[in-house]
């Protein structure tokens, strides 16, 4: 009797160490991501900007690697309010599997502006992953009146009316630079905003306008076209190939204006801790390889500037601690 105590007692340990170790399997198996269903990718700029090319190149290359578990992602364009109402809803999204598979393109043109007019902040959003920095260019079209920047300055200078059309955000900050480093008024220089450069690329093909403000994502083809040309570096040094033609500011004697527009993703905040980690290893794998190195980074000229989820969260968050402090806010 001594024994088959003995034997039960230990057959006992073990059923009781096998669940154990099933129930720590299935809670290790319980606390991993991979996407189960469609993923939303809201962007909040029109089709064909520089938010759309980028969201899509990082798409295409997810697919192309095997990195979404053969899920489909369908884009989102939410543009309405300037696209504030798309940021707030993805701010708003709660827990669970919707939060899992839900993206946002958010750039600082995203950021300033919802900063600006709206209570929403940057700690609304899981930070995902920050990916490159954009730079800016002013551009003639066809129908432009001046053909060079010294001819811009030369009719500002006697006091001829100019307009400059673009995006929002981040374009509308290098514009208020640059018309401060120049020395004029916003009525004499003015702007007129779109939902995306895209519709401003159309505008000045139309010859709407006299400039185009943009990033090279969204007016390389056109260069390449010769429909449109660029005039200006709103940056530090020329850029390169066929961008190389436009001179800085301070090649005319002004101080250099560059107002850098970081490209990124975020999340609902709710998002899970695993998605996080899931997402953020996916845009890793993206930016490390050629596809994305060469055929978007070098092709668009943006300076690569992989961050992963909490490095993100700091530089974005001291961002915003910078800006509000400028708007005094």
């Amino acid at each position: 009797m001594k024994k088959l105590a003995i034997l039960l007692g230990v057959l006992l340990l073990v059923s009781m160490s096998v669940f154990a170790a099933g129930q720590t399997e299935a809670a290790g198996a319980a606390k991993t991501f991979t996407p189960s269903k469609n993923i939303d990718w809201y962007v909040t700029s029109s089709p064909g900007g520089g938010s759309d090319i980028f969201t899509r190149t990082i798409i295409d290359i997810a697919v192309a690697e095997n990195l979404l578990n053969g899920q489909n992602v369908v884009v989102q364009y939410k543009t309405d309010g300037a696209g504030e109402v798309g940021r707030l809803l993805v701010s708003q999204i709660k827990a669970g599997v919707q939060a899992d598979h839900t993206l946002l393109t958010f750039n600082s043109g995203d950021l300033m502006p919802m900063l600006k007019n709206t209570s929403n902040r940057f700690e609304n959003f899981q930070p995902i992953a920050h990916m490159a920095v954009d730079k800016h260019l002013i551009f003639i079209g066809e129908y432009s009146k001046y053909k060079s920047f010294e001819e811009v300055l030369a009719a500002l200078k006697r006091g001829e009316r100019i307009v400059l059309g673009g995006s929002k955000g981040d374009d509308i900050a290098c514009h208020a630079a640059l018309i401060k480093e120049i020395g004029v008024t916003e009525d004499q220089f003015s702007y007129i905003a779109h939902d995306a450069t895209s519709g401003a690329i159309t505008a000045i093909l139309g010859g709407h306008f006299d400039l185009l403000i943009s990033k090279p994502a969204a007016a390389s083809q056109y260069v390449e076209a010769g429909k449109i040309k660029p005039i200006l570096a709103l940056s530090t040094s020329r850029f390169p190939g066929n961008l190389n033609s436009a001179p800085t500011l301070s090649e005319f004697g002004y101080k250099n204006v560059e107002v850098p527009n970081w490209r990124s993703i975020v999340a609902p905040k709710s998002m899970s801790a695993e998605a996080v980690a899931y997402w953020t290893n996916v845009f890793k794998k993206v930016s490390e390889t050629e596809t994305w190195n060469k055929g978007y980074i070098e092709k668009q000229k943006l300076v690569p500037d992989y961050m992963d989820s909490e490095t993100f969260r700091a530089y974005g968050m001291q961002f915003q601690k910078e800006y509000l402090a400028s708007i005094g806010k």
